[in-house]
């Protein structure tokens, strides 16, 4: 499984030589960040899977600064960031809502955004800019409850998945060795 993965990731001189990321080269080589083994690759799954749900183009900067705090694999984490992608953010983020206001212990129906009226486009972007405020509180909180769950999920479903290859291996090379 990882010789599948690391011919996808770049080599250290590949960093070392990129001009912007050259005055990050020595926080960006350590070992651990490119190290892949059942701790880094459960992290940075677990990292990509939190930071994908960071609005707007920050989810690649989040996850990289979680991957240095934390040591986990960064490229992994990176890639596991692309979940949420135009067809699967308005889905997590209308999961988002819902669970933050059942948090908040909201009740009621989801309020569809105002639709565009004879009044005019001002009329129309104070209506839309109301509706958004309302959003607010449920849809923060559920992004965090959101993220924290499909972390935790993921975390334990990277090492749920290494420990059943492993022992799926050592099976396969123990009945090798005994016909052999």
């Amino acid at each position: 499984m990882r010789r599948h993965l690391r011919k996808y990731l770049p080599d250290h001189e590949a960093i070392r030589g990129n001009r912007w990321l050259a005055p990050f080269c020595n926080t960006l080589l350590h070992p651990r960040l490119w190290h892949l083994n059942r701790h880094s690759a459960a992290g940075a799954v677990a990292v990509g899977l939190f930071c994908g749900l960071i609005p707007g183009p920050f989810q690649m900067a989040g996850a990289a600064i979680l991957c240095v705090a934390l040591r986990v694999n960064l490229p992994l984490a990176l890639f596991t960031t692309l979940y949420t992608n135009p067809l699967t953010i308005v889905p997590l983020y209308v999961a988002a809502y819902g669970l933050g206001r059942l948090a908040l212990g909201i009740g009621g129906q989801f309020v569809a955004p105002p639709e565009w009226g004879a009044d005019g486009l001002i009329a129309w972007v104070e209506e839309l800019t109301r509706w958004m405020a309302g959003l607010g509180k449920p849809l923060v909180l559920g992004l965090v409850l959101l993220a924290c769950l499909l972390a935790a999920a993921g975390y334990v479903a990277v090492r749920v998945a290494w420990r059943y290859y492993l022992v799926w291996a050592w099976r396969k090379r123990r009945r090798r060795r005994a016909a052999g």
